[in-house]
């Protein structure tokens, strides 16, 4: 007998969980940190999450792992580039008021970009979160409709009896 068991990983979790880690590691944060919040959204232990992201789903991704490593290590890079490239103000001789008003505008103006960027890949995750779950709902709705026949024919071979 080939039973399902009841708590086993679907798709579109498998899915969730390698787009939430893909998305912490990009932003340098820790893979358990993801596997936390997928935990809540899929009523799972973060153990289990992490188990099931090194048992199967990683080996998977190696190639989008690579990519979200080399995507935070040019941000970084970048970040203190930029930083250097403005106003420090313990290597300038005379620091002013306007040298700190320009180191502090630069470092908004840097998380201003960070925060428009974030939006859209939410926007992108939300979007295909929404297809994948039309898709599945959908299969429902089919699976009903069966049902509904199944029950009317049973229904109707009980009068003939």
């Amino acid at each position: 007998m080939n039973a399902t068991r009841q708590d086993a990983w679907t798709d579109d979790e498998d899915v969730l969980l390698a787009e939430t880690v893909l998305t912490y590691i990009r932003n340098g944060t820790t893979q358990l940190e993801a596997f936390e919040e997928v935990a809540r959204k899929l009523s799972r232990t973060s153990a289990a999450c992490g188990f099931r992201w090194n048992a199967t789903v990683r080996k998977q991704y190696k190639k989008a792992i690579s990519e979200a490593k080399q995507t935070r290590k040019s941000g970084q890079e970048e970040g203190k580039r930029e930083i250097e490239e403005a106003v420090v103000p313990e290597a300038r001789q005379g620091f002013s008021i306007d040298d700190a008003i320009l180191f502090l505008e630069t470092m908004r103006n840097q998380s201003q970009v960070t925060l428009q960027e974030s939006p859209s890949t939410d926007v992108k995750f939300l979007q295909e979160e929404n297809e994948r779950l039309k898709a599945r709902l959908n299969r429902y709705h089919q699976a009903w409709d069966e049902m509904g026949k199944l029950w009317s024919w049973v229904s109707a071979q009980n009068k003939k009896d």
